[in-house]
C-alpha cells in the first residue's frame, strides 16, 4: 500500500513514517502544506494519504476538498491537534475515513492505518 504523509511538522511525518514502514506499506511522498500534497498527488497515486488540518498554504479540510473531487476513492485518515469534534465531524463528512487526534500513540496510529487501509 503506497501512503502519501502530510503534515507541516517534520517530527510527526517520521513518526508516522516510521509506523508506515513497520506495517509493511511503503511511503511513496511527503508534503508540509495542501497545496504539495495535491502536487504529488498526481505524480505518486497514493492508496492511503494521512493529513493534518492546521497547515500553512493550504488547510487540511481544504485540501481533503480538492482531495475527493479529484478522487472520491482515495482513503484519507486526518491526524489532529484540533480535538474539536465538529473538525472530526466536518472532515468525515467530506470523506476522510478516520480522523485521529493528536497526540497518538504509535499502537493508535497502526490501528487506524490497518483499519483504513484494508476495509
Amino acid at each position: 500500500m503506497d501512503v502519501l504523509i502530510v503534515d507541516d511538522s517534520s517530527i510527526i511525518r517520521r513518526t508516522i513514517e516510521m509506523v508506515v514502514h513497520s506495517l509493511g506499506m511503503r511511503v511513496v511522498g511527503q508534503a508540509g502544506d495542501g497545496l504539495t500534497a495535491l502536487a504529488l498527488l498526481d505524480s505518486f497515486q497514493p492508496q492511503l494519504i494521512t493529513l493534518d488540518i492546521t497547515m500553512p498554504r493550504m488547510d487540511g479540510l481544504e485540501c481533503l476538498r480538492e482531495i475527493m473531487e479529484a478522487n472520491p476513492a482515495h482513503r484519507v485518515l486526518v491526524i489532529s491537534a484540533l480535538r474539536d469534534p465538529s473538525t472530526g465531524l466536518q472532515a468525515l463528512k467530506t470523506g476522510a475515513k478516520g480522523f485521529l487526534p493528536k497526540p497518538f500513540t504509535k499502537e493508535s496510529l497502526a490501528t487506524e492505518l490497518k483499519r483504513i487501509a484494508y476495509e
